[in-house]
């Protein structure tokens, strides 16, 4: 029976596939993480980590979602009836990003109308962490904040209506609106960048290759980690927005495309950023080295900082905050089609019923991040989700497919059935040795550094209830949840 909703066109797919992929760590992590492992000289390892690991993984999840046509955990329990809790952790994993990002998506939202006033003033970071977000200390959450609440509501109704209408009329007409409207975003931001005084030093501190970094390990798990957490892998996306694929889809050449548009992506954000941060250095003075900064401080302190000190400061800062919106409402959509797809089936109830029920117990949740410490909750709930949830779930399903349930055979003659590009020994012995040797050694060394420090010095009970819990809880979800069985199963 072939029931299922199924994509538009092949480029309604793979602007969905895109915008999942794309999000705000392309913009805000990749330029300091290749400027601080190398510069030009990290593109290689980058490269590599891409063909070895990146795009072998995109192939392999968009396989497994196509040739058994079900969610993450129905699928995998085709392939092995005792793999069906990897797929359920991994939408555990995709619920509890999906409580936080849209409040990232409203900080950048209230950044985009702030922009015109330079609402921030003088001083960036204390506006945002006393006067925006009213930061009460690490470990107490105290009172919402209403210019956070706010706008987050607006942004929970817009996913609920686009989930709401479905794959091709929700999903796919979102992401033709989406991913456009970014792109010519940030292309703007570039050119304005690249014109600014100081540009050219900026990109320079970018670009310039430190060649002695290509024999440092660390720079190489950077390179992959950076892969990994940024196309969407390890996480049920992939395998759930390819199971809605044609019977007839190349799935080699849509990972491929998917694969290279995300790092093309990274590049031009890392354009953009360092052009951006040489005016800045140049203006005050200082060297990039000195202006650096990635994640939350880069967007909410640093970039108002550069937007206050040039021309046409209000349409750029617009531009650079509503780059963010898009860039996070595209991949909160995709993370949130994960376990509306996965209940629908598992309860077999309707579409409607599912977001309802997933959409209205995400948003739910999503209120403790909208608190006066919502901040340090958010940061910590990321940091141990993704170490200990996206990385190991990577791992273990990559290493239950290859060696436990020995899928790879049957994944690429399927591939190969329906693709242009045939896969070659290269795949299999990327997902065989290197991909799992990679994150195995990440999650040591993770573990290495967690195990002997807190994290951001943040308080250990702290740590333990919304860290370690939410990361081991989500695993724990996984297993439970695969005792109930399926619709019309004995």
């Amino acid at each position: 029976m072939e029931n299922r909703s199924q994509w538009g066109s092949r480029l309604g797919f793979l602007l969905a596939a895109m915008g999942s992929a794309i999000g705000l760590g392309n913009i805000w992590r990749f330029p300091a993480v290749a400027y601080e492992n190398g510069g030009g000289a990290f593109f290689i390892p980058y490269l590599f980590a891409l063909l070895t690991a990146g795009i072998p993984m995109l192939i392999m999840e968009f396989t497994i979602g196509h040739k058994y046509r079900s969610s993450a955990p129905r699928a995998l329990k085709r392939i092995s009836g005792g793999m069906e809790w990897i797929g359920w952790w991994q939408i555990a994993i995709s619920f509890v990003i999906s409580t936080y990002y849209p409040v990232i998506v409203a900080w950048a939202s209230m950044y985009a109308y702030f922009s015109f006033s330079q609402a921030w003033g003088n001083n960036p970071e204390s506006f945002f962490m006393n006067d925006f977000l009213n930061r009460t200390d690490p470990g107490t959450f105290g009172s919402i904040v209403p210019s956070v609440l706010w706008p987050m509501i607006i942004i929970w109704v817009i996913v609920f209506v686009i989930l709401f209408r479905g794959v091709n009329k929700g999903i796919e007409l979102a992401n033709r609106i989406f991913i456009p409207l970014l792109l010519i975003c940030f292309l703007l931001i570039v050119i304005r960048a690249v014109t600014l005084p100081g540009a050219f030093t900026g990109l320079e501190a970018f670009f310039a290759p430190d060649w002695s970094s290509i024999m440092d390990g660390s720079v190489w798990v950077s390179a992959y980690a950076q892969i990994f957490f940024s196309l969407s892998i390890g996480f049920a996306i992939m395998v759930t927005f390819s199971s809605y694929l044609p019977k007839k889809s190349d799935i080699t050449n849509n990972a491929f495309i998917t694969g290279f548009s995300n790092s093309s992506f990274e590049l031009l954000a890392g354009i953009g950023v360092f052009a951006a941060l040489g005016f800045m250095a140049a203006q005050t003075g200082q060297e990039v080295s000195e202006v650096v900064e990635g994640g939350v401080g880069l967007a909410f302190v640093v970039f108002p900082e550069i937007v206050s000190q040039m021309p046409a400061s209000g349409l750029f800062g617009f531009l650079f905050f509503a780059s963010l919106v898009l860039a996070g409402m595209s991949s909160m959509v995709s993370i949130s089609e994960t376990y509306i797809a996965g209940v629908q089936e598992k309860f077999n109830v309707s579409r409607r019923t599912s977001v309802l029920i997933g959409v209205g117990f995400a948003s739910v949740v999503s209120l403790l991040f909208a608190t006066q410490g919502g901040l340090v909750l958010l940061d910590t709930v990321d940091y141990f989700i993704n170490n200990y949830g996206i990385a190991l779930a990577g791992l273990i399903q990559v290493v239950g497919i290859a060696w436990f349930a020995r899928e790879l055979n049957n994944l690429q003659a399927h591939a190969d059935s329906v693709s242009d590009i045939l896969l070659g020994s290269w795949w299999q012995f990327s997902l065989r040795f290197i991909t799992p040797l990679v994150l195995g050694y990440m999650m040591i060394q993770n573990l290495r550094t967690d195990m002997t420090s807190d994290y951001s010095g943040y308080p250990s009970e702290f740590l333990f209830n919304f860290g370690w819990m939410v990361a081991i809880g989500a695993m724990i979800f996984g297993v439970f949840i695969t005792m109930k069985k399926w619709p019309n199963e004995k």
